[in-house]
């Protein structure tokens, strides 16, 4: 089977570890798009930008998106980013704008691109936002993360709803990879313990080795796209699925 993986957030964490493995996959082409400049090889091009640069993102989207000839093409929205770890009053301007823009604009407009690319492409069509668990939950200093991530599944789910009621033929998941070792858990263990009561919690999930790996999730979300059969619903948990 011939597939096109697009991945956002490819230069680390998750994002790089789902890269590497797809493009060891046979018949895999991957496009990956980052800020950093990576080197591009025989199954991996890639696009270099910054998702907060909003006229860059809609300028680069025919690179993003190329006509091809696939039996499955999948958008991975992994890039994320935790904002600022402080109470509502000490919230910047800057920094809200900046989350919301990675975390939620982005991602929509990513998604939109790839309706209008593909919606009547003859292909296997699946869409990936890389969401978390902290999406239903309240955490203080988590305002601006945990309502990027409410907002990133309510339109997961929209889409699919579209999806469905237009028979485009367009799978949407929204997966909560759980607590993986990427550079945002080091970004958390930095707040400061006014603005975080969890911090002793994150700081001893990294001390007793509680976290996964990128390469474990990357298996798991890498399972979920080749079998979209086994999994019912839109918002999935890496922690429920048993390989």
């Amino acid at each position: 089977m011939k597939q096109l993986i697009i991945i956002t957030g490819c230069s680390k964490g998750l994002g790089r570890a789902l890269m590497e493995k797809y493009i060891r996959t046979p018949e895999t082409q991957v496009i990956g798009i980052s800020r950093s400049a990576l080197e591009e090889g025989p199954s991996f091009r890639h696009v270099q930008l910054d998702l907060e640069h909003l006229p860059a993102l809609e300028k680069a989207m025919e690179e993003i998106f190329p006509r091809a000839k696939v039996d499955k093409v999948v958008l991975i929205n992994n890039a994320g980013w935790i904002g600022e770890i402080a109470p509502i009053g000490s919230l910047t301007s800057a920094g809200l704008q900046s989350i919301f823009t990675v975390n939620v604009i982005a991602p929509a407009l990513l998604m939109n691109e790839f309706v209008r690319k593909y919606d009547a492409a003859d292909t296997q069509k699946l869409v990936v936002n890389i969401s978390s668990g902290a999406a239903d939950k309240s955490v203080d200093g988590w305002a601006e993360y945990s309502s990027t991530k409410a907002a990133l599944n309510r339109l997961t789910l929209t889409a699919q709803y579209e999806s469905e009621h237009k028979e485009l033929g367009i799978t949407y998941y929204a997966v909560s990879p759980g607590i993986v070792d990427t550079p945002m858990q080091e970004d958390i263990r930095q707040a400061k313990p006014e603005n975080f009561s969890s911090l002793r919690k994150f700081k001893g999930f990294k001390e007793n080795q509680e976290l996964s790996s990128p390469a474990e999730a990357a298996e798991k979300i890498m399972h979920l796209i080749q079998h979209p059969e086994q999994f019912d619903g839109v918002l999935q948990d890496i922690r429920d699925f048993s390989l």
